[in-house]
């Protein structure tokens, strides 16, 4: 009972959409109706501003850390179930109830989620995407390689099949989500970031 309460909590926690609820406060337009019509940081930060776009990745990222902060500190639950919170959390973002199921790419969420359970391995995925970034400005590009290369350094750092797999399935999701950019990527018509 105890772990399908937290599931909820992870799930609803993590749907909360920060770049809308931002935007709205702050008095801006609805960021689903700007830019790329996405709710996360980097679409907030072209539409809305640098501080609020700084304010959603934290909100994404504090999405993502809590629940597991909570799931093995507070509950002390094992890592599979542990697993199981972080993949709550992460499709909250990406499905959230609260918006009809429309919600965003999942890497700040992610970010979160991995820097309590594998720190080391967002040490070493945090200096791919910038490298990336630095190289062809483009965060989608970045994102993506981050996310293909996470799997195997929690795998690396962590030994254990359970977190492996869950980060597998939101590295996936995370790619499934860019799919769009990924075609811009192709075709030379993404958008580069500039500071």
């Amino acid at each position: 009972m105890t772990l399908f309460l937290l599931l909820l909590f992870s799930y609803l926690v993590g749907a909360i959409p920060s770049g809308v609820i931002l935007t709205r406060l702050f008095g801006g337009a609805d960021v689903r109706n700007s830019g790329s019509g996405n709710i996360g940081a980097t679409n907030v930060y072209r539409v809305a501003g640098r501080t609020l776009g700084i304010l959603t990745l934290v909100g994404d990222c504090l999405k993502g850390a809590v629940p597991v902060l909570l799931a093995s500190t507070v509950f002390e639950l094992s890592v599979p179930h542990i697993a199981l919170v972080a993949l709550a959390a992460f499709l909250g973002h990406c499905y959230p109830i609260y918006l009809g199921f429309k919600g965003g790419k999942g890497v700040a969420t992610a970010l979160g989620i991995f820097l309590v359970l594998s720190p080391w391995s967002i040490l070493c995925v945090l200096g791919i995407f910038v490298a990336v970034l630095y190289l062809w400005r483009f965060i989608s590009l970045a994102s993506i390689t981050a996310a293909a290369t996470v799997p195997f350094l929690v795998l690396l750092f962590e030994r254990s099949s359970p977190l492996f797999v869950a980060t597998l399935i939101i590295a996936s999701i995370v790619i499934w989500r860019h799919r769009e950019n990924i075609g811009r990527l192709r075709s030379g018509t993404e958008n580069r970031f500039n500071l």
